[in-house]
C-alpha cells in the first residue's frame, strides 16, 4: 500500500465516523426532555415562551437558555397519538410549526410523572383548539 493510500484512508475515518454517529442519532429514540423546572401547583397561572416540543401534546415553557428553569406541560386539551404509533410526528411537527417561540398563557392542574397537566392558550385561543383547527387528529387514549 502507498502512502498516499494510506494518507487517503485515515482521512477518509474521520467522516464515515461522524456520517455513523449523526444516522444513528437521527435514529434513536427520542432523548429526554431537557425541562427541568419547578413544577408550579395545581391552580397557579403561568406564562412562558415554548422552548421545546416533545411530541404532540407535550411541551416546555420558560425563558431563553434556562432549562432548569423551564416547565414541562401535558395539554389537558389535547391527546395527540404518541410518536411511535401512527401521526405521532405529524402531531409533533404540527405543535412545534403552531407554538414553538410563542407565548402560552397556562393553567396548572394535575401532575403526571414529572410534568404539570395544563390548559394553555396561544393568542387568547384554548391551545388545543387550535391544534384541532390546523387539521390535528387526537389519538386514543391508552
Amino acid at each position: 500500500m502507498s502512502a498516499d493510500a494510506t494518507y487517503i484512508g485515515s482521512s477518509m475515518r474521520f467522516p464515515v465516523i461522524l456520517a455513523a454517529l449523526v444516522a444513528g442519532a437521527w435514529a434513536s429514540p427520542t432523548l429526554a426532555d431537557p425541562c427541568e423546572g419547578v413544577l408550579p401547583a395545581k391552580g397557579t397561572a403561568f406564562t412562558g415562551v415554548v422552548r421545546y416540543v416533545g411530541d404532540g401534546d407535550g411541551l416546555c415553557v420558560g425563558p431563553a437558555g434556562r432549562p432548569d428553569r423551564w416547565i414541562e406541560i401535558r395539554l389537558s386539551d389535547f391527546y395527540a397519538p404518541e410518536l411511535n404509533e401512527p401521526g405521532g410526528i405529524a402531531a409533533k411537527r404540527r405543535l412545534e410549526r403552531i407554538a414553538m417561540g410563542k407565548v402560552l398563557s397556562c393553567r396548572a392542574g394535575r401532575r403526571s410523572y414529572d410534568r404539570i397537566v395544563a390548559t394553555c392558550t396561544l393568542n387568547g385561543r384554548p391551545l388545543g383548539s387550535v391544534l384541532r383547527a390546523a387539521g390535528g387528529v387526537e389519538g386514543g387514549r391508552g
